[in-house]
């Protein structure tokens, strides 16, 4: 590892400079991925003198993989199921992709039937010639009810399961049609949907880190995760207060590689055929609520992160926050100031994907970014 970064080297120009590490991320469509950003977040960490990193809203895990693949010991971390099931994919397992190879030739050739997932999420018909709007074709949910109820009847252990799994999802996600998210389907059939669902191996690269996997509400792992640095990258909700807050919430957006995963084919709701309990009426994360707690008048995502970032046991906090959040830059410089030392601030330009430099805290005031930004905020406790 490189040294730690001295005043001085942040008053010329970048606070880090590029690492230029390489590393290869898998994943699926995701609202807020980093797969863009990846190289910057590995460009802010490597010169801290940091193994262990506890990546605390992991997603599709791409962030944990890159993590993994530099060097660090990783606690990955996700309060939905299906993270953890890419988690361990991805960080557990200890196989050659080769191994796989005849489990999924095994998987890839089995006789289509006519299941569960057809019936709720496969359509021949688009809404236009008098069908229903669905994720998949009728000939790709086939194979998926296939290939499910096989995974359930294999010896499997449950790393080479959710292995499989996600070989299965990244495969769903490559003939969906869809805007990326399964609270709504695409009136018309999307060209990628015509394709014919295909398992390939994920691309699991063995790592050297001792990597850990948890599942859960943030808070509730807290008292049970010590780690030299803590990446945060919280859910944001909406800032549209007439959008139900469910509807956009990962629980609604994702619910069908919750029931891929589970397989227990749940009571489902609405046109999209959701899952009961990704319902309006459940909150899924404190940080997706868009309402003021009436007491203090402060956004209730707002007052979350604050605690969080007060309460966890880390000596670096690395803070990924969008400029179309809830919380405001003001409120975020103030949650932190109070919370340890400011290191820097990396703005990144989602629109021109022009990368900003990493500045040193007096310059912070004058350059504060505008809108439609991401935000890295770099803090030691």
């Amino acid at each position: 590892m490189r040294s730690s970064v001295s005043k001085s080297e942040t008053t010329q120009g970048l606070l880090f400079p590029c690492a230029y590490n390489t590393f290869q991320t898998e994943g699926i469509k995701y609202a807020g991925s980093k797969k863009k950003l990846i190289g910057e977040i590995i460009d802010v960490v490597s010169p801290l003198r940091v193994k262990r990193v506890w990546d605390a809203f992991s997603g599709t895990t791409r962030v944990s993989q890159a993590f993994a693949q530099n060097g660090y010991d990783v606690i990955s971390s996700d309060i939905s199921i299906w993270s953890q099931c890419f988690a361990s994919c991805y960080l557990l397992s200890k196989r050659d992709r080769e191994y796989y190879v005849p489990l999924f030739d095994h998987l890839n050739n089995l006789q289509p039937i006519d299941g569960w997932y057809s019936e709720n999420y496969g359509s021949i018909l688009s809404e236009s010639e008098g069908g229903i709007k669905r994720p998949w074709q009728l000939k790709n949910t086939r194979k998926l009810d296939a290939i499910r109820e096989e995974l359930d009847k294999l010896d499997l252990s449950p790393i080479d399961k959710n292995v499989a799994l996600t070989g299965l999802i990244l495969a769903l996600d490559k003939v969906d049609s869809t805007l990326g998210h399964y609270v709504s389907y695409l009136k018309e059939w999307a060209d990628r949907s015509y394709n014919d669902l295909f398992l390939d191996v994920p691309r699991i690269l063995r790592t050297r880190g001792d990597h850990q996997v948890l599942i859960g509400d943030v808070f509730d792992l807290l008292p049970h995760v010590q780690t030299d640095l803590a990446y945060l990258d919280p859910p944001y909700g909406s800032n549209n207060e007439k959008m139900p807050p469910s509807r956009i919430r990962y629980s609604s957006y994702y619910h069908i590689w919750t029931t891929i995963i589970l397989n227990d084919k749940p009571k489902l709701f609405g046109k999209a055929n959701r899952r009961l309990d990704s319902s309006d009426t459940l909150s899924s994360s404190v940080f997706e609520e868009f309402r003021k707690n009436e007491k203090t008048t402060r956004y209730i995502a707002l007052e979350a992160i604050e605690k969080l970032i007060r309460n966890i046991n880390a000596e670096y906090v690395l803070l990924s926050y969008s400029t179309t959040g809830r919380a405001t830059f003001e409120q975020l410089m103030d949650i932190l100031s109070e919370s340890g030392k400011l290191i820097g601030i990396k703005s990144i330009d989602y629109r021109r994907h022009i990368m900003s430099e990493m500045k040193w805290t007096n310059k912070w005031v004058s350059d504060c970014p505008t809108e439609n930004k991401e935000l890295l905020f770099l803090l030691k406790k």
